[in-house]
């Protein structure tokens, strides 16, 4: 049965881990993820200079084969020559040196991964190679001992677990003065006692060793306590997704692994049974040595999805595994290498498999619009999507204009991409918004006939329909954007800046109560939100004299932004309204530090309000806080 299961083949095995890889990254965790990162993407250069394919890469430890023993010999040699040049450059305790092993042997081969004994013998040798050094086991002295420029140091005879017989094991001299030479190739036959001796203590190497690699492959995960948790636990599959790892050689390849982190929690995000954590709450971790544990208790979360993505001319490689934070378990894991056409059916692979995993099961409707169709299937404009919409969600004026030549290009490749008509008409939109542009009223005009002509063409955009909304906001068409943003909620049950839009347009429209409900409900979605999620909520307490509230709120913006002048103005009507006059008259300074021409009559003209009541009763306490 297992012959027809699995294909065997004999093949060369690398396997290599770093030396003191737990006291480096205690030290000093940031800079130890930078330098094993750019040390991997060192070490995959060789080996795919040398004809080999990095298998796995888990932690500190990598995993390559090769069809040729002698390459996977030379592409070993390589390595440690340019890491050791690389360490040069830095301080002694900071030096990262890889333990390289090389074992010719046979593997069961699945898919893109490998297993069986001669993986293990790998492992096996690799912990008895030195700092910087190779070993390479019998079966690979015997291939190579006269094919390359290097010596040998015969190490004896060591036990493998599952392995009936001792695996001969030689050190590589790297030493010109070495070459040709082997070492201490015959030794006595030792006593039997110490042979005994010998033995015990090989076992307990072997007992150690194994619990090392086993450490390695499969690193324990500190679980989460639900006690510690900032936010209660929802009481459904909740998640969060951590931006993909970009492993690719280019790191402008950075907006694809960040579109499929984006792709797979938009799709989770529409589906009701689930709780997903936000993009910009997940992304405040990219680029840093995070523990799941930290980012469930940070979050309030029982899953937490973590992968990586690795990108050439025209094959994709992605690994991706799901962890239950509060028992530490990996309930799935999966590697993708394939064409990169592939892309669509792999987030759409990885989506499944998660809800599976966490045992949630869909309605055919449920299916049908998670699966019905993809925006687009011509990868070239898909790529130019990506990239686009990672300039503009920089929130810059040029990088804005940057991104919609992006979008317009991938339009003229696909005239039917929806999604990228929506994310056009949002850089047209963020014109308007934050002046980017000669005429507001030409950007606000543009951004309504894209967003229009993405739901013509795709109903189901959630985007798209908040852009419609935003767009009726500014055109004080109260019904009409809250009737879009509650379209966009029915869309996208778990979407933060749907609630958020939603939360701003009901506010705006008199509804101050149901502002809060949607305001709370945004940020809980997104634990770390853009500001407005704090201006709608702090702004929905003020209007119903809940100023208390308002105050701490207004607070928690203004830490992020002390400039931002409308939660000063909020502040001193707050103050205001609660006698705390001394306080309002700070708020008030705040104000005019920000602007020194402000006027309340300019002022109350900005505010988008369908209610005149609502206007006078802000412009009033302003007044009264003392600003004219």
């Amino acid at each position: 049965m297992a012959s027809q299961d699995f294909k065997r083949k004999l093949t060369a095995i690398l396997s290599a881990d770093v030396k003191g890889y737990s006291r480096l990254m205690g030290e000093d965790d940031e800079a130890t993820v930078r330098t094993i990162t750019a040390y991997r993407e060192v070490i995959t250069e060789v080996v795919q200079k040398h004809r080999g394919r990095v298998v796995d890469s888990p932690g500190d430890n990598i995993l390559a084969e090769f069809a040729s023993v002698v390459d996977a010999v030379r592409s070993a040699v390589e390595i440690q020559e340019e890491l050791k040049n690389r360490n040069a450059d830095l301080p002694e305790n900071r030096r990262m040196e890889f333990r390289i092993g090389v074992n010719l042997g046979d593997v069961i081969h699945e898919e893109e991964r490998i297993y069986g004994d001669g993986v293990n013998v790998a492992a096996r040798v690799e912990s008895l190679a030195e700092a910087g050094g190779i070993c390479v086991s019998g079966t690979v002295f015997d291939q190579i001992e006269s094919k390359l420029p290097l010596g040998y140091e015969y190490l004896g005879e060591q036990s493998v677990k599952n392995i009936s017989k001792p695996v001969r094991i030689y050190k590589a001299l790297m030493d010109p003065e070495a070459v040709g030479k082997v070492i201490g190739e015959k030794k006595a036959e030792p006593r039997r006692g110490l042979r005994i001796a010998l033995a015990v203590v090989t076992v307990l190497l072997l007992i150690v060793g194994g619990l090392l690699i086993w450490r390695t492959a499969f690193p324990p995960v500190q679980v989460a306590s639900v006690e510690k948790m900032a936010f209660p636990l929802p009481d459904k599959p909740s998640i969060a997704v951590l931006p993909f790892t970009n492993m690719s050689e280019d790191p402008k390849q950075e907006y694809f692994s960040d579109g499929l982190t984006d792709q797979i929690i938009t799709g989770l995000s529409k589906v009701p049974h689930l709780f997903v954590i936000a993009r910009n709450s997940t992304f405040t971790y990219k680029g840093k040595p995070v523990k799941v544990q930290r980012v469930a208790e940070d979050l309030g979360v029982k899953y937490v999805l973590e992968g990586s993505l690795q990108r050439t001319a025209d094959r994709i490689r992605i690994t991706a595994q799901l962890i239950d934070a509060i028992t530490g378990h990996h309930l799935w894991s999966e590697r993708y290498d394939r064409d990169l056409q592939d892309i669509f059916a792999i987030q759409d692979d990885i989506t499944m498999e998660i809800m599976k995993a966490m045992r949630v099961k869909l309605t055919r409707g449920e299916q049908a619009r998670l699966w019905g169709k993809h925006e687009t299937t011509n990868l070239a404009a898909y790529e130019k999507y990506l990239e686009g919409r990672a300039y503009i969600l920089r929130f810059t004026k040029e990088d804005n204009a940057q991104g919609r030549q992006l979008l317009e290009e991938a339009i003229a490749l696909d005239t039917g991409f929806a999604g990228a008509y929506a994310f056009l008409g949002w850089s047209h939109f963020f014109d308007a918004r934050f002046g980017w542009t000669e005429s507001r009223a030409q950007s606000a005009k543009m951004a309504f006939e894209y967003a229009q002509k993405a739901i013509e063409m795709d109903d189901t955009l959630d985007y798209a329909r908040t852009l419609l909304s935003a767009v009726y906001l500014v055109k004080r068409q109260h019904e009409k954007a809250v009737a879009e943003a509650e379209r966009a909620v029915a869309l996208n049950p778990n979407g933060a800046l749907v609630y958020n839009t939603l939360a701003g347009v009901v506010g705006c429209s008199g509804r101050w109560e149901e502002s809060i409900i949607y305001g709370k409900k945004s940020i809980r979605l997104n634990p770390f939100p853009p500001l407005t999620s704090f201006h709608w909520l702090g702004r929905a307490y003020f209007m119903t004299g809940q100023y208390d509230e308002a105050i701490l709120t207004f607070k928690k913006l203004l830490d992020v932004n002390p400039n931002y002048l409308p939660a000063h103005a909020f502040l001193a009507a707050s103050y205001s309204s609660l006698g705390r006059e001394a306080e309002a008259t700070a708020a008030v300074k705040e104000v005019l530090r920000v602007n020194p021409k402000f006027s309340l009559e300019s002022y109350a003209k900005t505010l988008p309000y369908k209610n005149k009541s609502d206007i006078e009763l802000y412009i009033a306490a302003l007044h009264k806080a003392g600003l004219t």
